[in-house]
């Protein structure tokens, strides 16, 4: 049985409304079972970017530490529940560290490939991806870095011109929201190269006629039931080791009920 690590991180976030990622975080753990969920303390303050160019970069160290010794202990195949996509660097560091042959399908809105001297914002969720590949500032960088060939990125579709120059010239696969077919996701994670996947699935992907609580909506996106679709072709095929499911941000309690059944759906498809 996986384990559910949660952390409800908001410093990554460059949103004025980042905090509610604290409660999308709490709304989606009160829905997981108890006896195998791990809640990660999140440190209340912001934190300080100390000449770095990430804000909040102290609390984010934090964060990071208290994160991978929930991941030491927990064992097992775990699914990290954000929180912002600042989560998944040790999230998938960790995976990556037990076995480097490891293919990350990164679904996203937005590539998060930015580094601290090109980011528009300073915000982390934007770069941690760009960290796990190698290209991180101290303290946010992986102890095994992810290789661009083993990476594939599935339904960004709003790219700042940064991200866009380093993709034209590396060996990350990407796949827009057309190209989204068992198919063609299967083969993709089959040409890496890798036996096993860790998936991250950012809420954003989603089409925002699925999903109303995520801070960065993009139109023309993933329709919920084809991702559920394809993370079960992906688990039919590879050795999903772990996954982490990011960007869930409430308008209010009474706004997070209506999508809880959009995002325990694809947890099911996840966990199952």
């Amino acid at each position: 049985m996986a384990t559910f690590v949660v952390v409800p991180a908001w410093q990554g976030s460059g949103s004025s409304r980042a905090m509610r990622l604290i409660d999308g975080a709490n709304a989606i753990r009160g829905d997981l079972p108890s006896s195998a969920t791990v809640l990660v303390d999140v440190p209340a303050e912001a934190g300080e970017s100390l000449d770095t160019g990430v804000l909040r970069l102290s609390s984010l160290t934090i964060i990071r530490e208290r994160q991978e010794a929930a991941l030491r202990s927990a064992g097992g195949p775990v699914i990290t529940v954000g929180g912002g996509c600042s989560v998944e660097l040790a999230a998938v560091d960790h995976v990556l560290s037990a076995d480097e042959n490891t293919c990350v399908l990164w679904f996203d809105a937005h590539p998060d490939l930015n580094t601290a001297d090109g980011s528009p914002s300073g915000a982390f969720d934007g770069m941690v991806l760009r960290a796990l590949l190698g290209d991180g500032v101290p303290n946010l960088t992986p102890r095994t870095p992810l290789a661009p060939g083993r990476l594939i990125l599935a339904g960004a579709r709003d790219i700042d011109p940064a991200e866009q120059e380093f993709l034209d010239g590396s060996a990350v696969r990407m796949l827009p929201v057309e190209d989204l077919t068992p198919e063609r996701v299967v083969e993709a994670i089959a040409s890496s190269g890798a036996s096993r996947v860790y998936i991250h699935v950012d809420l954003d992907v989603l089409d925002p006629a699925d999903i109303a609580g995520t801070d960065w909506a993009e139109p023309f996106g993933l329709p919920a039931v084809s991702l559920v679709e394809l993370i079960a072709a992906v688990k039919a095929r590879f050795d999903v080791v772990g996954s982490g499911i990011t960007g869930f941000a409430p308008a209010s309690a009474d706004h997070a009920v209506d999508d809880l059944g959009t995002i325990l759906r694809i947890l099911g498809a996840l966990a199952r």
